[in-house]
């Protein structure tokens, strides 16, 4: 996706040549000093903590975690108050009495949110959020004792309780946020939430986007890559040029990008359209500059590349909030899965140490979200010598290295429920495209290879289950057809993901499984 809104000027920036010159007279200093050069090739740009862009886009999500913390506060402290105010219990209390305090309750949740009181804009000071977050529980406070008086007009006894819960509100809503605020800050120096991007092209845009990025720190410029190498600097403004375009979509840098920036002249369209189409292969959002008119535009594009708030909690069709739902469903139903099925986990493992000698656990590398590494975890179904980590050969029927166990906890599934270890930990989801182990080989050619958009299957975290797995496409993919048919059905997932859907699919795997006699696993 391009994005021809971001823009960046350039007044008096030295020359392509100039950039070169500086890199040439440099290089002699790197080569009588390693550990110069070494500085140089890392660039200036090294945040205290490297987190991938999963683990950066959980971060942005703890403002929905703050959110639901106000809430249950908030909620506990109106159903003591209540209680107090009420001679009966709760459940009998008259609504004259409760409606103050629900009000005033709701008043002050719909305040804070509808005010992006859960956005910890960089440029906003914690005395000022918290000045903000104190006045909107003065607000619901009014609300309540407007509601009160009118409701229950000469009930002294009643204010009491009333300012009660107004002053406790205030108390733990700042003191929540005073919290809040810290973690936020914290994140923000350690790097947790500033972006990282890289750049195609080696040109004066580039330079100068750099020389801005050093002097705000609020966005983190990893490499620059460029088909041009031949008159390419080894560094631009500190930062190395890593190599050519193609480069970019093997690298192992790739997990810890954001964003892919295209610095170049967006005049040369055959150009731009000829990038765009090749990296639209990485799961990467794709954003070119184009140079803007005045120091405005160039700080407003700048704003856009670095803003990174905490995650917008507002809007039905909000990424984040549909990430976080995603999220919660996750740890409550994973939990839950892992907590009830422990015991025909345990079973599992018996029988695997008494079929053959070996661990009980099989581990492999496989892709997750934006192409991170991660370690998946599995029972062990095949014989520990024959073990295939690579999955360079695929499983077929009858497969000599399948133990008698491992052809039962295949052919059910049960050999992927310790992948709910992994679900918890947040390197995968209940529901997405099933992990493919990297460097699987479809054939003799790499699966990944034979489908232009099959890196588009990581812009989701993967899943122990999916769209592609109730549609029978499961287990081993014998020709490019295959690929290309697992490919659309994932991809037709991410676009799709709703709750109601992963909560369909969670419902029908078992039966789709069972019920599959054709796959072989």
């Amino acid at each position: 996706m391009t994005d021809a809104a971001n823009r960046l000027s350039s007044p008096a920036v030295p020359s392509r040549r100039a950039a070169v010159a500086r890199a040439s007279a440099a290089r002699p200093a790197e080569a009588a000093a390693p550990a110069a050069k070494g500085a140089a090739r890392r660039g200036p740009f090294r945040p205290e903590v490297w987190l991938n862009a999963r683990q950066r886009h959980a971060s942005r999500l703890a403002a929905h975690y703050f959110r639901a913390f106000d809430v249950l506060a908030v909620i506990a402290l109106t159903l003591i108050c209540a209680r107090l105010a009420s001679p009966d219990d709760l459940i009998h209390i008259e609504i004259s009495r409760a409606a103050p305090f629900v009000l005033g309750a709701v008043t002050v949740l719909s305040l804070l949110r509808s005010l992006g009181r859960y956005r910890f804009s960089r440029r906003q000071k914690t005395s000022t959020h918290l000045l903000s977050v104190a006045a909107v529980c003065a607000l619901g406070a009014v609300v309540a004792f407007i509601t009160g008086a009118l409701l229950r007009p000469g009930v002294a006894a009643q204010w009491q309780a009333w300012s009660l819960w107004a002053s406790l509100t205030l108390a733990a809503l700042v003191g929540l946020h005073a919290v809040w605020c810290s973690l936020v800050d914290r994140w923000r120096a350690s790097g947790a939430l500033t972006p990282n991007i890289v750049l195609v092209g080696a040109t004066r845009h580039a330079e100068a986007l750099i020389r801005e990025a050093l002097k705000r720190r609020d966005l983190n410029v990893l490499g620059i890559f460029d088909d041009r190498l031949a008159r390419s600097p080894k560094t631009v403004e500190g930062v190395p040029v890593l190599g050519a375009a193609n480069d970019l979509l093997t690298h192992k840098m790739t997990p810890y990008v954001d964003r892919i920036v295209l610095a170049i002249d967006p005049k040369a369209e055959a150009r731009v359209r000829e990038l765009t189409s090749r990296l639209s292969t990485l799961p990467n959002e794709v954003t070119l500059l184009v140079e803007p008119n005045g120091d405005r535009e160039m700080a407003a594009a700048l704003d856009r590349l670095a803003a990174a708030p905490l995650a917008d909690i507002q809007g039905a069709v909000d990424p984040d909030r549909r990430a976080f739902n995603k999220r919660m469903q996750d740890l409550i139903i994973g939990l839950v899965a892992l907590i009830g099925l422990a015991p025909v986990m345990a079973l599992i493992a018996v029988a695997i140490r008494l079929d053959s000698p070996g661990p009980v656990f099989f581990r492999q590398r496989r892709h997750g979200f934006n192409q991170e590494e991660i370690v998946v975890w599995k029972f062990r179904s095949m014989r520990q010598e024959t073990a295939d980590a690579t999955a360079s050969r695929q499983v077929t029927h009858d497969d000599d290295r399948v133990t008698k166990v491992g052809k039962f906890i295949r052919k059910t599934s049960l050999d992927e429920l310790p992948q709910l270890l992994n679900v918890i930990t947040g390197e995968m989801s209940l529901v997405g495209p099933r992990p493919h182990a990297i460097g699987m080989k479809t054939g003799h050619v790499e699966s990944a290879r034979l489908v232009a958009e099959y890196a588009h299957r990581h812009r989701m975290k993967p899943g122990m289950t999916g769209w592609a797995a109730v549609n029978g496409s499961r287990g081993p993919l014998h020709t490019a057809q295959d690929v290309r048919r697992r490919v659309q059905l994932d991809i037709d997932y991410v676009e799709r993901q709703s709750l109601w859907m992963d909560l369909w699919i969670i419902g029908v795997t078992i039966p789709v499984l069972l019920g599959d006699r054709a796959a072989i696993r």
